[in-house]
């Protein structure tokens, strides 16, 4: 019997999840084992062999590119686009059922679908009778509690006590209803209310989810795993028929579930077998992406975790020999960017592309150092799904607070901080100090001076005003007596725009914090605040560049679904990978979530990945031994090659003195306050008496501009010219013999 052309070069595990047609199926697909063309191909088999037309296939993904993608590679097999397809993301789907049933809702056909800016507004109006403090419970933060409860399928008079929170004074549930009737009043509805109106109809509806289970013929699921509460409700309802087998086959990988933090639910796949009974599992475990080890070290890492359903991924590829994982320990996160880029420059004199190497990151404040190392060698990157570090919002206000403090008269950077935290000050406030200056040919920051005295502002902005201006005059003369960290440490904090962030209940915001928390310990290395923002300014103008190929930066959970033919895994270190919110948060489940996130990092290599931890991070200005992720120890020994452990290891005896147990702690002042500074006094006082060994003509290193000579010194500082950054004068605490 001849085979049809859509099912040749199919392996017997692709192929068998496309033929059994009937009963619930979940496909297990491992990453690169072509789950995208088994899920396209069984849409178009069914078609092909008559079950089904192209209308009684509901195929659901969970982007839109993935649904062009989907429709690109059926319409290619059917050699013919398929008319009246129900193929898309769930919310597109639910979107069109609802315009059929609108006035089941309270709606009507026409209703408008609100963004983001809209809903903040309409919250903004709902709360009013509550006099909700929004600075003590922002209203995105509102927001975001009632769109994860929409997200699991609560309505306002289905929220138990135990779902219920204190937020906003423990209104929540009220606002939310109130909120929900504000919709129906002005026939809008936001983006969670799309799936959960429809799971509404359903349920309460029996005609309406009969006319959908007897359209839907097959029901085709990508990315199962990523399903939240309120989609696996919808898919279950339209999937039951009674009387008849549950024709749903869902593709997906449990162990590539890093989405819990947006409300995926990884136990929605584990219980597939439970919630349709008689289900068949395929295992797809032809792995045609990476080589056998990278495979062996994935499987061996993710084999630790017991809430799995369990799979091995084997080399489908006649090629799939390759190098051993590389493990590098290094001494801290400038040495970690350097290894990177100097391996980066190796394999591109071999003629590797730019654009097939990758740094994936935990957390988005690793990039920073990666960021500069790249632009001093001249290797063109990009950020993928994110902002260049000095590009972020919360760098940029950090930097203007610094620009002030150096430079009182900058007119530019004051007007963007001086109401960030706010204080009152509105278009006509700056108004005001716009024409004062103009009048007397000032800054800004002299004219706020002048209205200040002379009672231009009164009340609490006056009282805000004044505490800004008094902040910047405490921080000038802490900046001559204790350096610019210090300073900077504190102006951040006594301005409030710690604060801020502290007190945003966002989920960006403790990412925000982190950042904030880098950048600090960037100022540790240069001599002065004048000399970092030149270094900013340098590093911006560099990064411009047109060129096609390029390293990508981004973070794990953005990589997810990519490919690179050389990976770099940075940072895998106690409390960075893990993360230690995650720990603190979700315990031995968010234990779980990592290591499928490591996995989901080392399975994005084709033929090389290089994982790397520090032996150190230093933090406002001072080291804190790193502890390797428990991770590295989980990698089976013949598949990776260890280098540098040994180093590190040594380097943490030899520096225990000034050392100490790293906690990397969400709080950002835990390691910016002063008051911890001079508590470790006694590890500065060491850091010290090195500057006592710098002398004149001796040959040194430095962590960032590698080695010189020192030509200058003096207490506290030492002028050095060094072989590729030229002449500079930097702290002499962090200078160390040369070793060569």
């Amino acid at each position: 019997m001849t085979t049809p052309s859509h099912l040749e070069r199919l392996n017997p595990e692709q192929r068998a999840a496309i033929e059994t047609t009937e009963g619930p199926l979940l496909v297990l697909a491992g990453a690169g084992t072509g789950k995208t063309r088994v899920l396209t191909t069984r849409f178009a088999h069914i078609l092909l062999s008559h079950r089904a037309k192209s209308w009684q296939v509901l195929t659901v993904t969970f982007t839109n590119k993935a649904a062009r993608e989907m429709r690109e590679r059926i319409t290619s097999i059917l050699g013919e686009p398929a008319e009246g397809l129900w193929l898309g993301t769930f919310h597109s789907i639910c979107a069109r059922m609802l315009r059929r049933h609108a006035e089941y809702v309270g709606l009507t056909s026409n209703f408008l679908i609100l963004d983001t800016d809209d809903q903040l507004r309409l919250i903004k109006q709902v709360v009013q009778p509550w006099r909700i403090d929004v600075k003590r419970w922002p209203l995105n933060g509102l927001m975001g509690i009632i769109q994860r409860w929409k997200d699991r399928g609560l309505t306002p008079d289905t929220i138990s006590p135990a779902d219920n929170t204190d937020y906003a004074d423990g209104h929540a549930r009220a606002i939310y209803a109130a909120y929900q009737a504000r919709l129906r009043e002005l026939n809008v509805c936001d983006f969670g209310d799309l799936m959960l109106h429809v799971v509404e109809i359903l349920r309460t509806r029996p005609d309406v989810l009969t006319q959908y289970q007897r359209l839907f013929r097959y029901i085709l699921v990508d990315e199962y795993q990523d399903t939240n509460t309120i989609q696996y409700l919808w898919l279950r309802l339209l999937a039951r028929r009674e009387g008849e087998p549950a024709n749903i086959c869902c593709v997906g990988d449990d162990d590539q579930s890093i989405y819990s933090w947006r409300g995926a639910e990884v136990e929605n796949i584990l219980r597939f077998e439970k919630d349709f009974p008689g289900a068949k599992i395929v295992r797809l475990e032809r792995n045609y992406r990476s080589t056998a080890q990278i495979l062996g070290a994935a499987a061996g890492l993710i084999a630790h975790n017991e809430g799995r359903l369990g799979k091995t991924l084997r080399p489908g590829r006649d090629d799939a020999q390759g190098d051993l994982v590389h493990i590098v320990g290094v001494w801290d996160s400038d040495a970690e960017a350097r290894e990177v880029c100097s391996r980066i420059e190796r394999l591109r004199r071999d003629d590797h592309p730019l654009g097939e190497f990758a740094i994936l990151v935990r957390a988005g404040f690793q990039t920073r150092a990666f960021e500069e190392r790249l632009v001093q060698t001249g290797i063109p990157y990009r950020i993928v799904g994110g902002l260049r570090f000095y590009e972020r919002a919360e760098i940029r206000d950090a930097i203007a607070y610094m620009r002030v403090l150096v430079n009182p008269a900058d007119d530019l950077a004051f007007e963007r901080v001086v109401n960030v935290p706010k204080r009152g000050v509105g278009t006509a406030a700056l108004q005001k100090m716009h024409v004062e200056a103009r009048g007397q040919h000032a800054s800004l920051s002299v004219a706020l001076a002048f209205l200040l005295k002379s009672g231009g502002f009164r009340g609490k902005a006056a009282e805000k005003l004044n505490a800004f201006q008094e902040c910047f005059e405490t921080q000038r003369a802490l900046l001559a007596k204790e350096g610019h960290v210090v300073a900077v440490g504190n102006l951040l904090e006594e301005s409030g725009y710690l604060g801020m962030w502290r007190d945003d209940k966002a989920p960006d915001a403790p990412g925000r914090l982190e950042n904030l928390k880098e950048l600090i310990r960037a100022l540790a290395d240069f001599s002065t605040l004048s000399e970092f923002l030149e270094h900013v300014s340098l590093v911006m103008e560099s990064e411009g560049t047109n060129e096609d190929q390029k390293v990508s930066i981004m973070t794990l959970h953005g990589a997810k679904g990519l490919e690179f033919d050389t990976v770099f895994l940075p940072g895998w270190e106690e409390g960075v990978f893990p993360s230690q919110r995650t720990l603190d948060e979700s315990g031995d489940k968010g234990v779980e979530e990592e290591r499928r996130l490591a996995y989901v990092g080392i399975t994005r290599a084709r033929y090389r990945a290089t994982i790397l931890h520090a032996a150190n991070r230093r933090i406002y200005a001072n080291w804190q031994e790193s502890m390797p992720s428990r991770f590295l120890d989980e990698l089976p020994d013949e598949y990776v090659d260890r280098e540098g452990e040994t180093a590190t290891r040594q380097a943490r005896q030899d520096y225990s003195g000034i050392f100490r147990t790293s906690v990397f702690s969400d709080d950002v002042t835990s390691s910016m306050s002063p008051l911890v500074a001079r508590r470790r006094s006694s590890v500065n006082d060491e850091l010290a008496a090195n500057t006592s060994k710098i002398e004149i003509g001796s040959r040194v290193f430095h962590q960032k501009f590698g080695y010189g000579v020192v030509v200058d010194a003096d207490r506290g500082s030492a002028e050095v010219v060094f072989e590729k950054a030229g002449s500079k004068r930097v702290m002499a605490s962090y200078l160390q013999p040369a070793s060569e």
